[in-house]
């Protein structure tokens, strides 16, 4: 089974789509494919769809939603229907595939691929090279985890409890990816390339300490000390009206280098990335 969450909901069993249209049933799905080969749980499910106000009939109205899925992954594997039994063949059967436990449903992959579980194993791969001083490496192993994304999670999916909570998740994720991976361009002298991409960045997430850190590091590199500066300025601004905050001691502390030229600013000399990867004595 095929499973895509990182944007609109796409789920394939053989080749063929199992994404129903009708919005519940949609939800029971997106929840049991992003927890692939787990059990969850039935209260998870019915808190999903109906909150915390579950009509009396929520059980079997689940099962009933259960058995439309499963009539679609019948279908999907050249089934009769549904509820039939693995063949002689030895393929898997509709109740293989969405399975019935004690305490719940579990859809089962088989050896399927999973946006998520592609992503969250490409940006692990990048954290490392990022630990271990390899930045060219960090930062082709995140683009290739961002790529996966082609929008918000779930985008199309009338989301309840447990998807909001999930889609938040994926969200801080993505943006801890998206951080590690402009991060590493940085160190590679790369502070022109990511001009126009963080631009965007900060006018989206006008608190994002990080991001605009990061904007004011590229844009003090070529060249535009002011514009960095004004960067800090209006981040504030920001913090102090909507959070009663001021910025961090971190983005002081650049923002103090910018106006010094202090040694946190300069721009990386060619061969540093490698040059980490060799240990002091």
């Amino acid at each position: 089974m095929d499973i895509e969450v990182l944007g609109a909901l796409a789920v394939q069993e053989n080749g063929v789509s199992v994404t129903p249209t009708a919005p519940k049933p949609r939800q029971v799905l997106a929840l049991l494919a992003l927890h692939a080969d787990r059990v969850v749980p039935v209260s998870a499910l019915i808190e999903e769809l109906w909150g915390t106000t579950p009509p009396r009939s929520a059980r079997t109205t689940l099962q009933t939603y259960v058995l439309q899925l499963r009539e679609l992954i019948a279908a999907a594997l050249h089934e009769d229907g549904g509820e039939g039994e693995a063949g002689e063949s030895g393929r898997r059967s509709a109740k293989d595939v969405l399975v019935t436990m004690p305490s719940g449903y579990l859809l089962a992959a088989g050896d399927g691929e999973s946006d998520v579980r592609a992503f969250e194993r490409l940006a692990g791969t990048g954290y490392r090279a990022m630990d271990a001083g390899d930045f060219p490496g960090a930062a082709r192993q995140l683009r290739q985890a961002l790529a996966l994304w082609s929008g918000t999670a779930f985008a199309d999916v009338q989301a309840g409890v447990q998807l909001d909570m999930e889609t938040r998740r994926l969200e801080e994720s993505r943006l801890c990816a998206l951080d590690q991976r402009i991060e590493a361009d940085l160190r590679l002298g790369r502070h022109r390339e990511l001009l126009a991409e963080l631009t965007v960045l900060v006018s989206r997430y006008r608190a994002h300490e990080s991001l605009h850190g990061q904007f004011m590091l590229a844009l003090y590199r070529s060249g535009r000390r002011g514009e960095a500066l004004e960067v800090y300025q209006r981040l504030r601004t920001t913090l102090v009206r909507d959070l009663g905050l001021e910025p961090s001691a971190g983005l002081r502390r650049l923002q103090r280098s910018i106006l010094t030229a202090g040694p946190e600013t300069a721009v990386p000399p060619p061969g540093a990335a490698k040059e980490r990867l060799v240990p002091t004595s």
